[in-house]
Parts: C-alpha cells; structure tokens; sequence
C-alpha cells in the first residue's frame, strides 16, 4: 500500500484529466479541469505520488508537481494500455494510469531537466532541417532528371547544376516551371545555411560540455551521438545497469520464451530509442569497416574482428553499439575518462 495519495494526470493542451486516489486506491475524484486550475491543484495538494503518461508535456509538468514537493512518475503509453478498463476515454486513462503508477515493477520514465530538453531541442531541429535538405534535393533531382537532366549525387554538384539548367535558353523548359524551380533551389540552399549555423551552435555547446568531449572519446561517437547519449543516459541513476539501458534502448534481442526454453529473436523494431540507436549503429559500422582497413589496436578490436569473422558486419555493430551504452553508463556513473585496453607492443 501507499503511504500518500496519487493523483493521475491524462496530459493534453488545455484540458486535463485528473484522478486523485487515496493510499487504499478509492478514487476521490476523476474530472477533467483546465491548465490554470492544474496548476492550481498541484500547489494546494499536500505531497501526493503524481502519475502521468509520457508524452508532450511529461518533463514540464513533472518539473512544475517536483517544485510543488510532489513525487513523479511518467509512465509509458505502451504500459498504461495493459491496465485500461472499458472504452478509450480520457478518465478511463486516467484510472489505468493510477493502478499502473501503483505496480513497483513498473518502470517510470527518465525525466529531462528545462537544459536537457533545449539540448534535445536543437537536435531535433538540426535533424529536421537535414531531413528537409534531403527531400528538397530528391525533388529537384527527380523533376529534372525526368526532362533529361541527369545531376550527380551530393549537394556540390546540385548547387552548381541548377543554375546552368535554368541559364540555358534553348532548352525545352517553360517560364513557369523555371521560375518554381528557382524558388525551390532558393529554398534548399537556405536550408544548407540554416543547418550549418545550428550545427555550429551545437558544436559550440559541445566545447563547451565536459561530459560530451568525455564520450566522443568512444569508438563510433561523434558529437551528435554524444548528445543523444547525454539526454538518454543522465548521470545514469535512472538505469540499474548499462545492460539495462542497452535493453532500454533497443540494443539487445526481444525474447520469447515459455516452459523454460529460451526463444532469442532479433532486435525489435518498435523499441527503444530509435534515434539513438540508429546514431550508434551508423557509427559503429563505420568502425567496423574501418577496423578491417588496419591492424588491432586494442583487445576490442580484437573481439571485433572476431565477431565480424563469425557474425558479420552488422551483428558486430549493433554488439558494439551495446557495449558503448553499457561504457558510457559506467563513465556517467563513476564519472571517469574512457581508457581502452591497449595491446602490448
């Protein structure tokens, strides 16, 4: 039983829905208020267990019920569902989320600090703008290439292809479609700029960031996967283990087992961090390629080439993809300098 009351909040915009149960689990209350009166009610609360489901809006109001002196818990969508009762309404979300913040075995999600979110923020919109760049770049090349203008891959010949395109007079192109096609090259080396000035705020904040610099110090981690492992990880009080946050992250096989037989099947698609471990998987199958290239340097580049012999490339990067999780908890943890194993010379 708990020593306090939970009060449960189904997250949205303006309109919230909010069940207070007592320590037995008796529901008080389940109605829905406005955001103005949630904060309201979480100042005047006396410290409760306050239970959310993650999503938009979790670390804000996490934050605000701490302030408050409340403890937290964010919970995840994909385990609420479980304890759902009846139709899918806001206060039968609310009453699943009560009795799933009660289960002890129900892991709560990591919470971000304001800084941790901006950090995480930045990123998202670099990645965007990146994601933007490419899809601008396939439209261009795919509309010209079905007049007949084939352009080689990469943003250098694109840039230079264009305008001689549109500077030819004798070709078969219309004014109007010269004209869209202009705006839409204006926009794509727009949005090269744009990504190269957040790029540089990033790796501004990363000179600056003594635990990132501390992880780019791992096989495969460059800046961006550094940052990504700093938001994923924390200080590494959330996780157990690193062999829990790899688990967390997706880094290791989903199993199905049942009568004492073990079933272990692939890495599972739906989750874990998905941008995290796409980050650490391109990194280590770039040193995985390169690992081939030369000679072992350290008793984990020998177990590399091993795994590689015997498994393949890709195995071997998503088995150092787990390893640099499992390292970078133990560095967050014992705050300590990444220190390989060399071989003797």
């Amino acid at each position: 039983m708990f020593d306090c009351n939970v009060i449960t909040i189904d997250l949205a915009k303006n309109l919230f829905q909010v069940c207070k149960t007592d320590k037995n689990g008796h529901v008080i209350y389940n109605k829905a208020i406005t955001r103005a009166k949630l904060k309201e009610l979480l100042i005047k609360e006396k410290q409760s267990l306050v239970a959310m489901g993650s999503c938009g809006g979790t670390h804000y109001w996490a934050r605000f019920a701490k302030q408050a002196g409340h403890q937290v818990k964010a919970i995840n969508a994909r385990q609420v569902k479980a304890f759902r009762q009846g139709q899918k309404t806001d206060a039968n979300d609310a009453l699943a989320i009560s009795v799933a913040a009660r289960l002890p075995h129900i892991k709560g999600s990591r919470l971000l600090s304001a800084h941790e979110q901006c950090l995480q923020g930045i990123e998202c919109m670099r990645d965007l703008l990146v994601k933007q760049k490419v899809s601008l770049s396939n439209q261009l090349r795919g509309l010209l290439l079905e007049l007949g203008y084939p352009i080689a891959q990469g943003d250098t010949p694109l840039i230079h292809a264009i305008p001689e395109i549109l500077e030819e007079a004798e070709n078969s192109l219309t004014a109007s479609f010269r004209f869209s096609i202009h705006l839409l090259f204006k926009r794509f080396k727009e949005t090269i700029e744009e990504a190269k000035l957040i790029e540089k705020q990033l790796h501004e904040i990363i000179k600056e960031d003594k635990t990132c610099n501390r992880l780019q110090a791992l096989e495969g981690v460059g800046p961006v996967c550094a940052i990504l492992i700093k938001i994923a990880l924390g200080n590494a009080t959330h996780f157990k283990s690193g062999r829990e946050a790899a688990a967390c992250f997706g880094l290791t096989p989903v199993q199905h087992s049942s009568g004492g037989k073990e079933k272990i099947g692939a890495i599972s698609k739906v989750i874990g961090n998905k941008k995290l471990r796409s980050a650490l998987f391109k990194g280590a199958l770039a040193v995985v390629s390169q690992l081939e290239k030369r000679e072992s340097r350290s008793e984990k580049d020998v177990w590399l080439k091993a795994l590689t012999a015997r498994r393949g490339k890709k195995v071997a990067a998503i088995a150092l993809a787990n390893k640099t999780i499992r390292t970078a908890f133990a560095m967050q943890k014992h705050d300590k300098e990444y220190q390989p194993q060399l071989l003797a010379a």
